[in-house]
């Protein structure tokens, strides 16, 4: 299950700088700590990112001389291309204007993030979010003048406020989903999962008042931007230079939290050998193993249509695994 993501948009009447707690950081907190400590991979771009998020918003004592107030970071597109604002620009996804906005958003960030950052690494993910918050940012700056210039949607868009991370969030949601042959569910609603930050845009418009339109529609465009342009140049990316420097620094910490093993079936299952199934999620303790003790899938494939139904696998016939099913779940 697939978390969404919101961006708010403001008129300036919302008083700055009040917050209400309703009890929703701890369950934040709460679940960023078990996802950490239960899985084997633990992402540090992602687990700062969430941090940094969350700092700013509560901004304690020691913090607050160095982080600009919510007014100066609003990302207004009249105000960005008049003084030439590169703080409002850059520093606007990372503010959040209320309790409900920050967890929304970070819980969709942690499920992404995961995904994404263990996947492709911790450099390469820094360099794309790093893009993707450029490019999202710009697209929805271009959106709002281009209306402005051929429409003059001026009061709806270019003189508009908004603030939160959503739309680095769905340019993720395109990247992790381009390839994705499965389904998903946005606000109950079942679609391909490629087209999931489409349907998300407008159920979103639909369900959710205060949503940002433009910024939303800017980080779908800004993800499929990233994903063109990483297909058709194939240079070295000068921006990993300087964030693989910066990984390693934020990696340090998560060496001293401590690795525990899954139980399952009879024992433990170490985390050095042990595999998940991608179709029962059977825990297979036997690291040597290419198809699935509990099911007989393929490792690394998801989806029962690579069920195995021939008779040998890796040199180990089916009887063999019925035998291991038996002797692990209801044998002696």
């Amino acid at each position: 299950m697939s978390v969404s993501s919101i961006g708010i948009t403001n008129n300036m009447e919302v008083r700055i700088g009040q917050r209400v707690s309703r009890g929703m950081l701890p369950i934040l907190a709460l679940h960023t700590f078990s996802e950490y400590y239960r899985s084997d991979h633990k992402p540090p771009v992602t687990a700062a990112l969430i941090a940094a998020n969350t700092l700013i918003y509560l901004r304690p004592s020691f913090l607050d001389p160095l982080i600009p107030p919510i007014e100066q970071v609003w990302f207004n597109p009249h105000l960005i291309l008049k003084n030439k604002d590169l703080k409002r620009f850059l520093l606007s996804p990372f503010y959040h204007i209320g309790e409900p906005h920050l967890v929304y958003n970070m819980l969709s960030l942690l499920w992404k993030g995961f995904q994404l950052e263990t996947s492709m690494g911790s450099v390469n993910f820094s360099s794309m979010v790093a893009s993707l918050l450029v490019l999202s940012q710009g697209v929805t700056l271009m959106l709002s003048k281009s209306l402005l210039l051929f429409f003059d949607y001026e009061r709806s868009y270019y003189s508009e406020y908004s603030v939160g991370f959503s739309g680095v969030l769905f340019a993720m949601k395109v990247v992790l989903n381009s390839q994705s042959e499965n389904y998903t569910s946005v606000y109950g609603v079942i679609v391909p999962s490629r087209y999931a930050a489409w349907a998300e845009l407008v159920l979103a418009q639909l369900l959710v008042p205060g949503v940002s339109f433009l910024g939303h529609l800017g980080g779908i465009l800004a993800g499929l931007l990233y994903l063109k342009l990483r297909s058709t140049y194939s240079g070295s990316n000068p921006i990993k230079v300087v964030i693989r420097g910066i990984v390693d620094a934020v990696k340090w910490p998560f060496k001293f939290l401590p690795r525990r093993g899954r139980i399952t079936g009879r024992g433990t299952v170490g985390s050095n050998r042990a595999w998940r199934c991608q179709t029962c999620t059977y825990d297979n303790n036997n690291g040597s193993l290419r198809v699935c003790e509990m099911c007989g899938t393929n490792r690394g494939v998801s989806g029962v249509s690579s069920f195995q139904r021939t008779s040998r696998s890796d040199g180990l016939p089916l009887d063999e695994l019925r035998r291991r099913r038996i002797d692990r779940f209801g044998g002696s």
